[in-house]
């Protein structure tokens, strides 16, 4: 019997019109181009607009991966979501979304991992499809950040913006997702977190209280040298070596972390694909957000080696190895 791979057959993308350039961000906090783009690498970032929702992007993105995929909606056997920013409580985004595409009845849910989102999310619909379980499934990474963002603290409202993507994975007998790895480190909490919820209720603040709190230099070595040590996991996971690698597409949070990734794997920087300075930390949206952009300007080919990989809150950290 024929070993059965989920193959990425379609991707999409979406992001808000609204534009806020790091010369807007000058106006109303005490930084500058120039600090931005030498920390962080980021030029730009888009803003959801008044009433647009995680929902409203996902769905967007969903749409285009669908058609590039040429995939009906209705033959979709399951959604898995990644966001941590989702419209409401209950229902979980994906089944809003699940409606709006008229995919009603397949298993829909959403997964929270932070900026790790998606690659779970990923690694989750692979296993459905390894399984026999699933042939077509639908996975989003999809968020509106900025919606808990305190435009005062210079340190976190330079790094985020709003925005989604998404893959349709069909069943194949053809190589696809050659491996997926996915961990979590509760311990990390206390530097990188939102302090509000439902349990522990809301604060008596503007906007509920709810803002990122992040101790960012702690973030950016903890970052580094779990990404770094990943990448050999992820090798080992897959049988490949490095120079198997043909791009590189990490979460873009952080030029400097992305370097970093990019030099363990002895890669130039013309074998990664990087998205930041347009849209910044789009969280769970991130990542696939940059492999649309890859396949749709002609970078990524078919039958190319791809290792996607991202770390966020929780800490959480996933990646990714498949072939196109």
């Amino acid at each position: 019997m024929a070993q059965i791979y989920a193959r990425i057959t379609g991707t999409g993308s979406a992001l808000p019109e609204r534009v806020v350039t790091n010369a807007d961000l000058e106006k109303i906090v005490e930084t500058s181009d120039e600090w931005i783009r030498s920390r962080t690498g980021i030029q730009r970032r888009h803003i959801a607009a008044e009433g647009q929702t995680t929902g409203d992007l996902a769905t967007e993105a969903a749409e285009r991966a669908l058609e590039a995929a040429g995939v009906k909606a209705s033959e979709l056997d399951l959604i898995v979501l990644g966001t941590t920013t989702p419209d409401i409580i209950f229902p979980s985004t994906a089944c809003l979304v699940q409606h709006r595409l008229g995919a009603n009845g397949c298993a829909a849910f959403d997964v929270n991992a932070a900026c790790s989102g998606f690659v779970y999310a990923l690694g989750i619909a692979d296993k459905f499809i390894r399984s026999g379980q699933s042939k077509k499934v639908l996975v989003i990474g999809a968020e509106t950040l900025t919606r808990m963002i305190d435009w005062n603290e210079r340190e976190t409202c330079v790094l985020f913006g709003d925005g989604a993507g998404a893959v349709v994975l069909e069943a194949s007998e053809e190589p696809g997702i050659y491996a997926t790895l996915l961990h979590a480190d509760g311990g990390f909490k206390h530097l990188l977190f939102n302090p509000v919820g439902v349990s522990v209720g809301f604060k008596d603040e503007p906007n509920h209280g709810v803002r990122i709190n992040m101790s960012g230099r702690e973030v950016f070595k903890v970052a580094v040298k779990t990404l770094d040590s990943l990448v050999d996991e992820t090798l080992q996971a897959a049988g490949m070596e490095a120079s198997q690698i043909d791009w590189l597409i990490p979460h873009q949070a952080n030029l400097r972390i992305i370097e970093a990734t990019a030099k363990r794997l002895n890669m130039p920087m013309e074998q990664v694909i990087v998205t930041v300075q347009e849209h910044a930390n789009t969280s769970s949206g991130s990542v696939p957000l940059a492999l649309d952009y890859a396949v749709r300007s002609g970078q990524v080919k078919r039958g190319q080696n791809l290792l996607l990989e991202a770390f966020g809150g929780g800490f959480t950290w996933a990646s990714a190895l498949l072939r196109y």
